[in-house]
């Protein structure tokens, strides 16, 4: 099965690179290149891709109001292009339907990877990007209900064990490493984490790592594990299914 895949970003040079990275294999095919937010969710809708690659920062519509256009309106999935160092936004592009996010100077083996663990409805986590993004920017955004008698409410439907998998997801372990804390095998973990997911109403494993900051779980900055979480992702990626696989 071919995996279609359209690119976004304004920088020309880095947008053909990728496409051109990503057409060379075999299962990818780019049906479309975008040079802003607008023109990458018309090509999505007309050509109803599998994977959408959206940087961060584009003119007409930025790549958050994009990301939440295509989350709502299409099955498409999308990856954000970041540079951590610059970007401000990243952690509302989260609550806007990402499913993951790349380093715009990715290595190649690491962006076929990502596409095709996005496409196969897997949710991509680097704890090197992802987790540091959430910290910083949870700090920032945070709300005071956030550790609330609300937000302990929502917990209440989590078992124990349930608790202590979303205390270490928030902390980045992949479900090797959330086995050996806890003393399971992976498949208890695995089933663990889609109990979670079920019962929070959450997507994916991003989300769940969301939940444990906003929650007041896990505070911002505080309490992150040292676990490399390449897991089934590889190459410093964890990739877990929405059923927690």
């Amino acid at each position: 099965m071919t995996i279609r895949v359209v690119v976004a970003d304004d920088q020309e040079l880095v947008r053909s690179g990728f496409a051109m990275i990503l057409d060379a294999q075999e299962d990818v095919e780019v049906v479309a290149e975008a040079g802003d937010g607008a023109a990458a969710v018309a090509a999505v809708r007309e050509l109803r891709p599998d994977v959408a690659l959206l940087d961060v920062r584009m003119p007409v519509l930025d790549g958050i109001e994009a990301c939440r256009a295509i989350s709502g309106g299409t099955s498409c999935r999308t990856v954000m292009l970041t540079t951590f160092d610059s970007d401000e936004y990243v952690y509302e592009a989260l609550h806007a339907g990402a499913s993951g996010f790349l380093l715009k100077d990715v290595r190649r083996d690491d962006l076929v990877h990502a596409v095709r663990v996005v496409a196969a409805g897997d949710s991509l986590l680097a704890p090197s990007v992802a987790r540091r993004l959430i910290e910083e920017y949870t700090a920032v955004t945070a709300r005071p209900a956030a550790v609330g008698a609300l937000s302990v409410q929502r917990l209440e439907v989590l078992t124990a064990r349930e608790r202590e998998t979303l205390l270490h997801l928030g902390r980045g372990l992949s479900n090797a490493e959330i086995a050996a804390a806890l003393v399971v095998s992976e498949h208890t973990v695995k089933s663990h984490v889609g109990n979670v997911l079920a019962k929070l109403g959450l997507r994916d494993r991003i989300q769940a790592v969301i939940c444990a900051y906003e929650t007041g779980l896990i505070a911002a900055g505080v309490g992150t594990g040292a676990g490399a979480g390449a897991g089934a992702g590889g190459a410093g990626t964890s990739g877990v299914s929405p059923s927690g696989e």
